[in-house]
Parts: structure tokens; C-alpha cells; sequence
């Protein structure tokens, strides 16, 4: 009898084993044609998963040294305020870096931001009537313009074209605002059938502007452009507007420089001082106004479609 041919083990180099046992061939079935239906017992292929794709951001940021960029990035809407771009704005500024002295918050397009998003909000009434998801949204935005105040880096706003309801509040919270000779604020909501209710805008603006001022410019609805804008505090700075990243730059740089410690505390006194002179923060309760005022008028749509009850 002839021994098993030699064949030697992976670890060692004397001796030999016998060599592995060949597995039988596993039978084949036939090709199916196309189109003809999968023989009885034959294993179902499972359906393909096709990944959502990712929703399109709408907010782009950039650190350079000790600044960070912040820019809505929607120009196709007029940088129209989202939930969406809402949460992106928090996941940059909720969480303070401390490396940060100067953030800057921009636009993409010829307008800083047009307002909130009515096609977002009417869709999220005819989901929840009594006005739950404008809740939510109207808290996002109280909690991004809060973050723009208390942030211990020093905020710029950067404004050309229109910055409209939303916009205008976003602008306001920054602490330094530069705008174009072409930037436009305006607050169209009584004309819309909305309070002015938006991130803590009405308490920031009289604080800013003045009482008497306000109170014109909410009544009436006018645009307020940027000289008289600068007159009135809601700008620093106006100029022309290729020269507008230059003017944020001029504030910038100084700032950049100074200590961490000092700044955090100069912008805590400053926050504190300017509440200060108020009784209570209305700005908490904008959230419950603008979804109280909007689902009161839906209900009233709804049974005007309806019509008279027979």
C-alpha cells in the first residue's frame, strides 16, 4: 500500500499530512430566462436598499484662525429660515469654542435672508392644527438668536439686500452689524397677519432703537434702508457693498487679539446691562404667540372652506 502523497503543514517544515478532502461540487441550476418566473423552493433575492439621499445643506461655515464664517447658504429661496437650516445654525453655535474671537454671520446671494419659510409653516399647520411643530420651530429660533447674544465670541453681522422679518432678527443679535449701501430691513408681519414674534426680536429692537421708532416701523411695515438704518442703530457701519467683507475684516482683526478671559467677561457685562433695563424676557413666550396667532387662522380658513353648516 503507497502512503498519502506528501503534503506539508502550513507550520512546520517535516512530516506531511494527508492531503485535505476535496468538497463535492455543488449542482448548478439552470439559468432562468428573463422575464420567466423563479422555479417552486428557489430563494427570493431581497430588493436593493437605496440610501435617501442626504438633505441639501443650507448653512456653510469656514474657521480662519480665530474666526469662524457662518454664511445661509439658500440663495435660490432668499435664505428663507428652515427648521432644517434652524437646526444647522445650532450645531454651530450652541457649543461655544473657546479658540473662536470673532464669529461672522453672512449670506449667500443678493439678499441677507427674506424671513421664515410660510411654505414650511402652513405645511406644518395642515400636520398639526393646533400649532405644535410652530412651537418647536419658533423655540429654534429664540435658542440660534440667543446663542448669537450670549456667545463669548464677538458676533458681526455681514448684511446686503433685503433682511426681512426673520432676517432682521438674526441681524439684530449679532453684536457688531456692518451692511451694504443697498441693505433693506424691514418687518412685514402685521401685513401678513402675524405678531412680531421671532428669536427675541421686539425686545432686542426697542432696546436697540427706541420705543417710539419701533412702534412706526412694526405699524406701518415701511422699509427702513441703510443710512437711516445706521441712524437708528440697527447698522454701525454702511458701505459700499464691494467693500463689505473688508469693513467685518476692520473690526475683526483687532478683536482677535484680545484675551479670551477679558472678552468673555466684557460681552457677560454687556448682556447683563442691557438686560438689565428690562422687567422680564418676553422673548420666551414668541414661540406660543406666533403659533397661537397662526392656528387661530387656519381654523378660520378651515371653516370658511367648509362653508355655512346646513
Amino acid at each position: 500500500m503507497q502512503p498519502p502523497p506528501y503534503v506539508p503543514h502550513p507550520s512546520t517544515t517535516t512530516g506531511w499530512y494527508p492531503p485535505a478532502p476535496q468538497s463535492a461540487p455543488v449542482p448548478q441550476s439552470p439559468p432562468v430566462p428573463e422575464g420567466a418566473p423563479a422555479p417552486e423552493g428557489a430563494p427570493v433575492p431581497e430588493a436593493a436598499v437605496v440610501p435617501e439621499p442626504a438633505p441639501a445643506r443650507t448653512v456653510r461655515s469656514e474657521l480662519r484662525g480665530a474666526v469662524l464664517h457662518v454664511e445661509l447658504d439658500s440663495p435660490g429661496t432668499g435664505n428663507a429660515v428652515t427648521s432644517a437650516m434652524l437646526d444647522e445654525l445650532l450645531a454651530l453655535l450652541a457649543v461655544p469654542d473657546p479658540a473662536v474671537r470673532v464669529i461672522v454671520l453672512s449670506a449667500a446671494g443678493r439678499d441677507f435672508c427674506l424671513g421664515g419659510d410660510r411654505d414650511e409653516l402652513l405645511a406644518g399647520l395642515d400636520e398639526d392644527p393646533t400649532g405644535g411643530r410652530i412651537r418647536a420651530y419658533g423655540d429654534k429660533a429664540r435658542r440660534v438668536c440667543d446663542a448669537l447674544v450670549n456667545s463669548p465670541a464677538v458676533t458681526i453681522a455681514r448684511v446686503q439686500g433685503r433682511a426681512t422679518g426673520a432676517g432682521f432678527a438674526l441681524a439684530l443679535a449679532c453684536d457688531l452689524r456692518a451692511g451694504a449701501d443697498n441693505a433693506v430691513f424691514r418687518l412685514p408681519e402685521l401685513a401678513l397677519g402675524l405678531p412680531v414674534a421671532w428669536g427675541g426680536l421686539l425686545p432686542r429692537l426697542l432696546h436697540e432703537v427706541g420705543a417710539a421708532r419701533v412702534r412706526e416701523i412694526i405699524l406701518t411695515g415701511r422699509p427702513v434702508g441703510a443710512v437711516e438704518a445706521r441712524e437708528l442703530a440697527i447698522l454701525q457701519r454702511v458701505v459700499p457693498e464691494q467693500e463689505l467683507d473688508e469693513a467685518v475684516a476692520e473690526w475683526a482683526r483687532p478683536i482677535t487679539r484680545r484675551s479670551e478671559a477679558a472678552l468673555r467677561v466684557t460681552k457677560t457685562l454687556l448682556a447683563s446691562h442691557a438686560s438689565a433695563t428690562r422687567l422680564a424676557d418676553a422673548a420666551v413666550l414668541d414661540s406660543e404667540l406666533m403659533a397661537s396667532v397662526l392656528a387661530a387662522a387656519h381654523y378660520t380658513r378651515s371653516l370658511a372652506d367648509r362653508g355655512p353648516a346646513s
